[in-house]
């Protein structure tokens, strides 16, 4: 019976027939399998909260018994997570302008400085634990106008970065550490000028460190927007006001490497005082030497930038067998002593113009040499204020002084210029101050016969 039922396929697929509907499941049952797994995947789900709420209380109460400075953390942590009432801020302004490559520092030159503020009552905050701060780059937009009120995801999205294929935008120590609620920023600068975002300027900002204060919530600090330059502009930038030391060609209408900076250097005028000494002693040599490329519009500029020049507290004092003559650094006659006779200011009119040009030529010739002091030394003279174009104050203060047998009052000081207790004019008892003085050039504009009075150079 096995072998004929083997070999019979009809009951072969009798047999695969009927296991098939055996194990083929029918549609109430397939619906009851649904429900049922809907039913206990939605009973996990609305138990799930429940039972993170039973655990974290227990560990709570656990921790609560077992650590007792939990439960104050706890309650700090809390109240944090309302609005936030601290932020950081930079103590001072940046000095301007900023260049990339240069140090940023304050208005004052010193470090930038960080400090937590209470916003509340705009006082200073301590935190007694350190807090790490990153200093990063802001677009200059943000925060808009009208606003001074920032989320933390604003302030992200606002972060500049470098430009593809440049070195990070800020250099330097941009991590720092903030303790006691103050921090100062180490040596920070940029690589990269501000011209290539839409705003073309930046900000310096401050932000805690992810992570630093769980939960507390701290404001980040920016500074004022501000524009930055390629440090190539500041190695060809003018001074205002130029030095006597800095190079001529920090004077206006006179570019570095170019024609006329070629000219002066060439004729041996590489400085500021090298200028301003020639424009005194002779002036249409200088002209000459600038040629006719220089009009008369730009050389005015150019000497009237010069003229602005900060001025030194020294003099340079020529002697021969009868005669001694003092200098300002622009080689402006001050003083002059002639065959025993002392000259000061508009006495000066009446020595032989030619004998005193010559003297001063010499003095020009043989500048190098010349003895140098200092313009508030005791020996030094000076003379009385004439008829200047520009008034400067005395630097000491002095409440009378004695001239020419006349008391002035501290209110006319500004009138007179003291000199040594040798000469026995203008001392007030043992104090001596250098005062505005008048000079003299020997220029071609001069009147014949007469000394053509300079700017006030001296302060």
């Amino acid at each position: 019976m096995t072998k004929r039922f083997a070999d019979n396929p009809e009951s072969d697929q009798c047999w695969q027939n009927e296991r098939r509907q055996r194990t083929r499941p029918s549609l109430a049952s397939a619906i009851g399998e649904v429900v049922k797994m809907n039913f206990v995947q939605n009973f996990c789900t609305a138990l799930e909260p429940m039972l993170r709420r039973v655990v974290n209380e227990e560990v709570d109460n656990g921790l609560r018994r077992r650590i007792p400075s939990y439960a104050r953390s706890n309650s700090l942590l809390i109240k944090a997570l309302g609005p936030s009432t601290m932020q950081l801020k930079f103590r001072k302004l940046l000095t301007l302008p900023i260049f990339t490559g240069t140090k940023i520092v304050d208005e004052d030159g010193n470090p930038l400085e960080i400090y937590l503020v209470d916003i509340n009552n705009n006082q200073e905050s301590i935190i007694s634990c350190a807090i790490k701060l990153q200093i990063v780059v802001v677009d200059g937009d943000f925060p808009s106008a009208n606003s001074n009120i920032w989320t933390s995801d604003e302030f992200e999205k606002n972060i500049v970065k470098e430009r593809r294929g440049k070195r990070p935008l800020l250099a330097g120590d941009v991590s720092v550490t903030m303790r006691d609620g103050v921090v100062t920023v180490g040596d920070i600068e940029l690589t990269d000028n501000s011209s290539w975002i839409r705003s073309r300027k930046f900000r310096i900002g401050a932000r805690v460190v992810q992570g630093e204060t769980p939960g507390i919530v701290i404001r980040e600090a920016m500074t004022d927007a501000f524009v930055v330059k390629d440090h190539r502009g500041e190695l060809y930038k003018k001074h205002h006001p130029p030095m006597l030391q800095d190079d001529v060609w920090r004077l206006e209408k006179i570019g570095k490497d170019g024609a006329f900076h070629k000219k002066l250097t060439s004729n041996g005028i590489k400085t500021v005082q090298d200028f301003l000494k020639l424009s005194v002693v002779n002036e249409p040599k200088l002209r000459k030497i600038l040629g006719l490329g220089m009009p008369d519009k730009m050389w005015e500029a150019t000497l009237k930038h010069a003229r602005t020049c900060v001025p030194e507290n020294k003099f340079y004092i020529s002697r021969g067998p009868n005669h001694t003559i003092y200098l300002n650094p622009i080689c402006q006659v001050v003083k002059a002593v002639i065959n025993g006779d002392t000259f000061f200011g508009k006495d000066l009119s009446s020595v032989n113009r030619a004998y005193i040009e010559k003297l001063v030529e010499e003095a020009y010739q043989k500048w190098n040499s010349l003895e140098v002091v200092d313009g508030v030394m005791n020996e030094t003279p000076l003379l009385t204020q004439g008829d200047m174009a520009y008034q400067y104050p005395h630097n000491n203060t002095m409440t009378m002084a004695m001239y020419e047998g006349q008391v002035f009052p501290a209110g006319q000081t500004t009138e007179l210029a003291f000199v040594s207790n040798k000469d026995y004019v203008g001392v007030v008892g043992s104090t001596y101050f250098l005062a505005p003085t008048e000079a003299y050039n020997f220029a071609e504009s001069s009147s014949e016969g007469e000394f053509g009075a300079t700017y006030n150079f001296i302060k």
